[in-house]
């Protein structure tokens, strides 16, 4: 007698790519929300309505979830961020719409942010895994920051590096900010990063 079941079904009859991805989806959620140290198997096993050892027969352990997560949100984030550097826009503009489409992009899901960011999160596991999207996502910052410095006629590289570490740390800042605020919708919240612009550069030049 043959079976009926699919040859890439997982747990009735729901193909393993769908399953994975269901997983992976409650996984992130979890993380982000309550942290690494604070989530188990458990509780994503519970919130993916699913049982405990699918979780372990499709990824092997908590740490082999984490990771998973950790991939798929770097990646996700790192792709937004490679879309807005596309858009031909300079200087200031490019700022404003790199962390536009970052908030457009977390409304739906603000817990990818907080899984790459998660401070109880292991150190090496985290550090393996974006290392690489980290890269990327410095070479796009770098070639932003290196258009806004020459276009105001600054040249100087000790100053190009010193604007980057800037900038990295108002993105992470401002980002972090609206995660921590989710009653700010992504239009409210890119035009908040426009009044704040506008006053730091009234503010610079004395006007």
């Amino acid at each position: 007698m043959t079976s009926s079941k699919r040859p890439n079904a997982g747990t009735k009859g729901v193909a393993r790519p769908e399953r994975e991805a269901q997983i992976l989806a409650a996984a992130c959620r979890a993380f982000g929300e309550r942290g690494y140290a604070a989530t188990s198997v458990a509780d994503v096993a519970e919130a993916a309505g699913i049982s405990k050892p699918l979780i372990y027969n499709y990824f092997g352990s908590k740490d082999g979830l984490h990771v998973a997560c950790v991939r798929h949100a770097s990646a996700e984030l790192t792709a937004e961020i490679e879309r807005t550097a596309h858009t031909e826009t300079t200087g200031l503009a490019r700022a404003v719409i790199t962390l536009d489409g970052m908030f457009r992009r977390l409304a739906d899901e603000p817990w990818l942010w907080q899984v790459v960011q998660d401070p109880t999160a292991p150190d090496s596991a985290m550090r393996q895994e974006i290392e690489t999207d980290e890269r990327r996502v410095l070479a796009f910052a770098r070639e932003a920051v290196t258009e806004l410095m020459v276009g105001s006629g600054d040249t100087d590289p000790v100053d190009v590096d010193l604007m980057l570490a800037v900038w990295e740390s108002v993105f992470r800042t401002l980002v972090s900010w609206w995660v921590d605020h989710p009653g700010e919708t992504p239009e409210q919240m890119t035009h908040r990063c426009l009044r704040l612009i506008a006053a730091a550069s009234t503010s610079a030049t004395g006007g």
